[in-house]
């Protein structure tokens, strides 16, 4: 029972403030979407794990329903010259999934995109000196560019905020494994 305990405490995924330490926060002023999403680390394992490895897990985590969501997102977009999900993934580069690597450091991962409607930035920050075993800290900023990009937000944005959260529990869930 008290392993379940300490299991469903690590699970508990909590909003917080934009970490003022990240590499993306001098991109929080006049975004138009900024937040930010935490949980703790539940191993010593995950404590210590490359950041591009921690993000994999993590972009990694999301339910079926929102694989679902990006194949009608797909859909919709592309009629709108925004890029597809098998479109960014088919950009060279380094990346993860669908968002290209910025930058990567011992304890935090910045990917995002640039678009003709949007720039995005998603930062995963380790910090390993808060509980047990660290906590992981996904921020998320949005700098849209038109009507376009604006009415995307305006319309992901629930599902965005949904998605983290559910991506960060199963992750947490799992281990990081």
């Amino acid at each position: 029972m008290q392993e379940m305990n300490k299991l469903v405490q690590h699970e508990a995924v909590r909003a917080v403030a934009l970490p003022p330490g990240a590499g993306i926060a001098p991109l929080y002023a006049g975004s138009n979407l900024a937040d930010a999403y935490a949980v703790a680390l539940p191993t010593a394992q995950a404590r210590q794990m490359d950041m591009p490895g921690l993000a994999r897990i993590v972009l990694g985590s999301q339910p079926g329903w929102a694989r679902k969501l990006m194949v009608l997102r797909d859909a919709i977009v592309a009629r709108f010259g925004i890029q597809t999900a098998k479109q960014l993934e088919a950009k060279p580069g380094k990346r993860i999934g669908i968002f290209r690597i910025y930058s990567v450091s011992d304890d935090e991962i910045i990917l995002g995109e640039d678009d003709s409607h949007l720039d995005f930035r998603l930062s995963v920050l380790r910090d390993r000196n808060v509980g047990r075993h660290g906590s992981v800290t996904v921020s998320s900023v949005v700098h849209c560019h038109n009507g376009v990009g604006r009415a995307y937000i305006l319309l992901i944005r629930p599902f965005h905020k949904l998605i983290v959260r559910r991506s960060l529990a199963r992750a947490a869930r799992r281990g990081f494994a």
